[in-house]
């Protein structure tokens, strides 16, 4: 029988699994609006490394004896309301979200991934780590502002509730497993150290609202 620990590594990793799956499908799909053929390559070379970073995902959830498919599909719903409640209508809030947004995400699970043994630990900070991504909306975003500073206050509006949907979204991924929270709680302490965890993620997003050239 797997162990507290071992299935919570399972969840973690389905979780990232579906993660990464939909950020592919997202990503293809935010190409699709990108105002030149530049930003629509780079868009569809974040997408292919999102897919290659699922399949490394599944291979390992394989080798821990797990089905890939009954790992993710907990987190299908939270996951999948994220995104439907963030869908961004133009491309600057496609690059803003990936930016702001799964970038909470992201910081998210790199924090619990210190609470993890090797192989997995190096596992998620792989797979997190930027594709590009960051630098490449920064200079459109940018861009965008220096051009017309209106886009600036629309910008920060979506970015503030990217914010509070990427807290949302990782209450319900930890709420979702009792062992995932276990090994969480384990990590940082006591219950009131997940609060701490999240609370610290959350603080960083003055930084990239900044680094993109919007007011916090």
């Amino acid at each position: 029988m797997a162990t507290v620990e071992t299935r919570a590594v399972v969840d973690l990793l389905g979780a990232l699994a579906y993660a990464e799956l939909t950020a592919f499908d997202r990503l293809a799909e935010d190409a699709r609006m990108a105002p030149t053929l530049t930003g629509h390559a780079a868009l569809a070379r974040m997408a292919a490394a999102e897919l290659g970073h699922h399949g490394r995902l599944t291979e390992r959830l394989v080798e821990l004896g797990a089905d890939p498919v009954a790992a993710m599909g907990p987190f299908v719903a939270a996951l999948d309301a994220f995104h439907t409640s963030t869908r961004p209508r133009t491309w600057l809030e496609g690059l803003v979200k990936a930016y702001v947004g799964d970038g909470l995400a992201a910081d998210f699970y790199r924090e619990v991934a210190t609470f993890l043994p090797e192989p997995d630990r190096g596992l998620i900070l792989e797979v997190m780590a930027d594709t590009g991504h960051a630098d490449f909306a920064v200079r459109e975003v940018r861009a965008a502002i220096a051009s017309n500073q209106k886009v600036a206050g629309r910008l920060a509006l979506w970015g503030r509730r990217l914010v509070g949907e990427a807290i949302t979204q990782s209450q319900a991924v930890i709420a979702e497993r009792d062992d995932l929270a276990q090994l969480i709680m384990a990590g940082t302490g006591d219950l009131s150290g997940i609060g701490r965890l999240i609370e610290r993620i959350t603080s960083a997003h003055t930084d990239r609202m900044r680094a993109l050239g919007l007011n916090p």
